[in-house]
C-alpha cells in the first residue's frame, strides 16, 4: 500500500458512525415491577450492542459515556452506576445538562473527537419512567430503583435556568406557558387568523400523528384528524392558548433510548458489519443571543436554528432538497414551524417531518428524545441505501438549537471537513425587559393559560412600550376579557400599562 493509500485508510478508520440505536417504550406494567430509567438504559445499551453482533465486547471497548438528564429520577452519579452495569471503563463519564438539544450536541462532539482520533467507542443513553412513578405513588408503592453511584459526575453543557426571574414572577415557568407566546407571535407576522391558524396547526400536527400511528414504539398510537387535534373539547382540553392538550409534548411515559458511535476502524475490529453503519455527516449547534426568552428581539424567530442548520449543512456538504429523511423537533408545534423556516422546507413540502411521530404522539423520554428520533432515522436510511437524514433538537425554550446529518453512505472523500460560516443576519441586541412600567403600549404576544377544566384562569402580556423596553403584565381575569383575546388577534392591540402585583397590569383600550 502506498503511502497516499495507508493514509486514506488511516481516515477511512476514523469516520464516525452511529453503530447502533435502540429504544423501547413500557406499557401495561405493573409499577411495582416497572424498569426504572436506569434499568431502561441499560436494556436499550444492551439491545443496541446485540442489534449490531458487537454484544459485551462493545460495551467493554466504550471510552466516553454520557447519561441524559432525566425530568423524574435523580441519582448521586447515573454514568458511574450505567458504567458498571454494562462492565465498560470509559476515560470520560458525564452527566449531561437539561435541554432536548443536549444529545445531539454530545453526538456532534463525539463525532468530531472520534474524526480526530481522540474517542473509539461512545455511548449516550436517556430513559426516563414518569408514568409508573406515578402510578406507584397513587398506590403506595415505592419503586425499588437505583438511586446512588459513588463520586460527582462531569457535567457535560451549561447548567442555566431557562428563564429570568422576572419571567418566573410573571408565571412564565413552564413549556405549556412559555412556547404559545412564539407560536401567537408568528401567527401576527404571518397575518394569518385565529380560525385560519389553528386549522393550520391542526392539518401539521395530524401528519405526526399519522406516523406515530405506525410507530410501533409510540406511546399513542392513535391517528387523530386535523378538526380532532385543533378543535379544544372534553378530552382535548386547552392548557394555553392557542394550544390545547393535543398539541402539547407528553412526559408522562416509560421511555428510553441509547446510542453508540464508534470510529468505523473500532467497529471493524469488534466485528460489526459495515451494512449496520450510520454515517455522521456533519452537525451544527448554536446557542440564541438573548438567553432568556422575552428578552429576545422576534418572538416569532430563531435565528440561532438558522445557524445550527446551516452549520450541520454545510459540514456535510449538502442542501435542504438532498435531505430524504427529516425529524425536527416537536415539543410544540412552533418549534417545528421555526426550523422549517431555519432550515428552508417549504410548507408544500411533500417529506414527513417527523419518524417518531413526535413528542406529543410518540412521547419521549424528557431531554432524550433525540435518541429516540435517531434510532428510527437510522432504521429508516438502513432500508434505503443512499439515503441522507437530518434531525433537529431544542433544548429549553428555542434557546439552544442541535442539528445532526447522517446517511447510510460515507461521505465523499472530497467533501470539506470545514463548515462553512452560515449566511445568516447577526440578531439585533436583547429588548429591556420590565415588570412594572405604566403608560400606553402595545402587545407584541400573549397567551391565556387555562385551569384544568378548561376555564381561562389568566393572560400574560409581553407588551411594547414607546421607549422600545418591553414589560410583562397579566391581563384582567375577566372571563369575557380573556375569551375575547382567543376569539380575535390580540398582538398589535393597545392598552395601558399600571401597577399591578406580581407584575404590572394591562387594559385593552
Amino acid at each position: 500500500m502506498t503511502i497516499e493509500g495507508s493514509h486514506a485508510r488511516g481516515l477511512e478508520d476514523r469516520t464516525p458512525v452511529v453503530v447502533a440505536a435502540a429504544q423501547r417504550t413500557q406499557k401495561s406494567v405493573d409499577p411495582g415491577e416497572a424498569l426504572g430509567p436506569l434499568e431502561l438504559m441499560e436494556a436499550c445499551a444492551r439491545e443496541a450492542a446485540d442489534a449490531c453482533g458487537g454484544g459485551r465486547r462493545l460495551l467493554a471497548a466504550i471510552d466516553r459515556l454520557a447519561v441524559v438528564d432525566a425530568i423524574g429520577w435523580r441519582w448521586r452519579n447515573a454514568p458511574a452506576l450505567l458504567a458498571e452495569r454494562l462492565g465498560a471503563r470509559p476515560r470520560e463519564a458525564f452527566q449531561t445538562v437539561v435541554g432536548g438539544n443536549v444529545p445531539q450536541r454530545f453526538l456532534n462532539e463525539t463525532a468530531r473527537r472520534v474524526a480526530g482520533g481522540e474517542c473509539r467507542v461512545a455511548l449516550v443513553a436517556g430513559a426516563e419512567a414518569i408514568h409508573s412513578l406515578r402510578r406507584a405513588r397513587r398506590a403506595g408503592v415505592r419503586p425499588a430503583w437505583e438511586a446512588g453511584g459513588e463520586g460527582e459526575p462531569a457535567r457535560f453543557g451549561e447548567a442555566k435556568a431557562g428563564t429570568s426571574e422576572l419571567e418566573n414572577r410573571a408565571g412564565l415557568t413552564l413549556p405549556p406557558i412559555v412556547y404559545p407566546l412564539f407560536e401567537n407571535a408568528l401567527r401576527a407576522r404571518r397575518g394569518e387568523t385565529i380560525d385560519a391558524h389553528r386549522a393550520r396547526l391542526g392539518r401539521l400536527m395530524a401528519g405526526f400523528a399519522a406516523v406515530a400511528a405506525r410507530n410501533p414504539r409510540a406511546w399513542f398510537r392513535e391517528a387523530r384528524s386535523a378538526a380532532e387535534i385543533a378543535a379544544p373539547s372534553a378530552d382535548n382540553r386547552m392548557i394555553s392558548f392557542p394550544y390545547p392538550k393535543y398539541m402539547n409534548a407528553i412526559l408522562d411515559v416509560d421511555q428510553g433510548a441509547a446510542a453508540i458511535v464508534a470510529s468505523a476502524g473500532a467497529a471493524r475490529a469488534l466485528g460489526i458489519p459495515e451494512e449496520r453503519f450510520v454515517y455522521w455527516w456533519g452537525g451544527g449547534d448554536a446557542i440564541e443571543e438573548a438567553w432568556f426568552p422575552t428578552e429576545r428581539p422576534d418572538l416569532s424567530r430563531a435565528p440561532a436554528l438558522c445557524r445550527a442548520g446551516a452549520q450541520a449543512l454545510a459540514e456535510a456538504g449538502l442542501a435542504i432538497d438532498e435531505i430524504d429523511v427529516l425529524d425536527l423537533y416537536s415539543c410544540f408545534p412552533v418549534a417545528v414551524q421555526m426550523a422549517r423556516e431555519a432550515l428552508g422546507i417549504g410548507e408544500d413540502d411533500a417529506r414527513e417531518l417527523t419518524v417518531t411521530g413526535g413528542l406529543p404522539y410518540a412521547g419521549g423520554p424528557g431531554n432524550a428524545y433525540t435518541l429516540c428520533s435517531l434510532a428510527s432515522l437510522a432504521e429508516r436510511l438502513r432500508a434505503r441505501p443512499g439515503a441522507k437524514g437530518l434531525l433537529t433538537g431544542v433544548g429549553w425554550y428555542m434557546t439552544r438549537h442541535s442539528v445532526g446529518v447522517f446517511a447510510s453512505a460515507p461521505p465523499p472523500s472530497a467533501r470539506s471537513a470545514k463548515a462553512l460560516e452560515p449566511n445568516v443576519p447577526a440578531p439585533p441586541p436583547a429588548v429591556a425587559v420590565v415588570g412594572d412600567a405604566t403608560g400606553s403600549a402595545t402587545i407584541e404576544s400573549y397567551t391565556v393559560v387555562h385551569e384544568r377544566d378548561g376555564a381561562p384562569a389568566r393572560g400574560i402580556v409581553v407588551a411594547r412600550l414607546a421607549d422600545g423596553r418591553r414589560c410583562l403584565a397579566h391581563t384582567p381575569t375577566d372571563r369575557d376579557v380573556l375569551e375575547a383575546l382567543e376569539r380575535a388577534e390580540g398582538v398589535g392591540r393597545r392598552g395601558r400599562l399600571s401597577a399591578g402585583e406580581p407584575v404590572a397590569r394591562f387594559d385593552l383600550d
